[in-house]
């Protein structure tokens, strides 16, 4: 049987109210999800700058690090082959 035109005239409208509450309800949520995104960018922004700096304070470091060997490697070779000749020149001498 057939409704009066009335209550699907009801129906209709409580249909569309629902329709529009969803529709509204989907934005919301998307605006939420897009904030939170934002959020999440920021955060990433943030801790790659971070490991960009301590890459460069490492890489600073090593730099300091190499130039100290080449200091001490500059003094301490030549020392340990004086050393080492010194050593030849005894056994050679008293042996």
């Amino acid at each position: 049987m057939m409704e009066p035109r009335t209550n699907g005239g009801e129906r209709l409208v409580s249909d569309r109210e629902e329709i529009v509450s969803l529709l509204k309800e989907i934005r919301d949520n998307q605006r939420s999800a897009l904030q939170r995104q934002q959020e999440h960018l920021e955060l990433a922004r943030q801790q790659i700058e971070r490991s960009r700096a301590q890459a460069e304070q490492s890489i600073a470091l090593q730099k300091t690090a190499v130039d100290r060997v080449k200091h001490v490697s500059r003094i301490a070779i030549p020392g340990i082959a004086l050393c080492l000749g010194l050593i030849v020149y005894l056994l050679v001498k008293y042996f």
